[in-house]
């Protein structure tokens, strides 16, 4: 398998958007930066970069993507704080239906913050928003998760809706996407070769899940044979992203032992055999990095963002 490099491209660096924890102001936008996709620096002294002043005043799994028509970023983010009540029941069932979005050409310099109202009245919550292109309706797949409780339900659940929008102002009609026999939360898709790959949480093993779409249509994905994520417990925030070499490096944070996020090597999607990573091959900055996104960048936007946020 061919990396972007041996393409031609310049795209060999790596912004990594998350928040960091739940006092001091921690739950906003924080910016890492690596050149490998494995070894990660904080940027802006481990201080945030994007702060929300609007909804509820902080936010929670920003996501970032690109509009290559557009050559236009957009950050999105869950609109929750639990600084302040940690109510985790409240924040589920009486939460925002919105999410926050940023918007940028150059990764430095970003509009205000605005809200987007995505989930339906009948949602407890919108949580862990991100999004992916479908190049065959020309607009970005934006999905999140959302507690609900339907008339078949013996009790509420999370499950993820979906909706599509251009420019993520204006949204079309919010769709169910995902439901599980449980609840679903943490789910990321990526793009290759024409076939979508779907992680996603699984909340009764609480390990991560891998399937496979030949389109993003909801009924498209199938489950694969995953037996070394089958095997790795108490996983959640899966971000999935190519690295120089051309395999594939999914990360997901180790919740449940509090050690922050853990790469796992995948040589090629196709056939979904997996290296878990020592410590001594990674490295992920001097802050513990919560749910978040990660996006290839170039040479000069990653040198750009060191200059200005050292």
């Amino acid at each position: 398998m061919k990396s972007q490099k041996e393409k031609g491209s310049n795209m060999d660096c790596y912004l990594f958007v998350h928040f960091v924890g739940e006092q001091n102001n921690q739950e906003q936008v924080f910016f890492s930066v690596s050149e490998d996709g494995l070894h990660w620096k904080d940027l802006n002294g481990g201080q945030a970069v994007l702060e929300s002043n609007i909804g509820e005043k902080g936010v929670r799994d920003p996501f970032i993507i690109k509009d290559d028509n557009q050559e236009k970023y957009y950050l999105i983010a869950t609109d929750l704080k639990m600084e302040s009540k940690k109510d985790w029941k409240k924040a589920q069932y009486e939460g925002s239906k919105e999410i926050i979005v940023w918007e940028s050409e150059d990764l430095v310099n970003w509009s205000e913050e605005r809200a987007v109202k995505v989930g339906t009245d009948s949602v407890g919550c919108v949580w862990a928003p991100e999004a992916i292109y479908d190049s065959e309706r020309e607009a970005f797949l934006l999905f999140f998760a959302s507690m609900v409780k339907e008339a078949a339900d013996p009790a509420p659940k999370q499950k993820i809706y979906a909706t599509y929008t251009k420019d993520f102002t204006t949204v079309e009609t919010t769709v169910k996407y995902i439901e599980r026999e449980n609840h679903i939360i943490d789910t990321n898709i990526i793009e290759h070769n024409g076939i979508y790959y779907r992680f996603s949480k699984d909340e009764t093993t609480k390990t991560i899940m891998m399937e496979r779409g030949l389109s993003l249509d909801k009924e498209s994905f199938q489950k694969l044979d995953t037996p070394v994520l089958d095997q790795l417990y108490g996983l959640e925030g899966p971000e999935c992203y190519q690295l120089p070499s051309g395999e594939w490096c999914l990360i997901a944070d180790q919740f449940s032992k509090g050690l922050g996020y853990l790469p796992i090597i995948i040589p090629d999607l196709e056939r979904p055999e997996m290296i878990v990573l020592n410590p001594s091959e990674y490295d992920m900055g001097e802050t513990r990095k919560r749910h978040g996104g990660v996006i290839r960048i170039s040479d000069e936007e990653y040198k750009r963002l060191v200059k200005n946020f050292a």
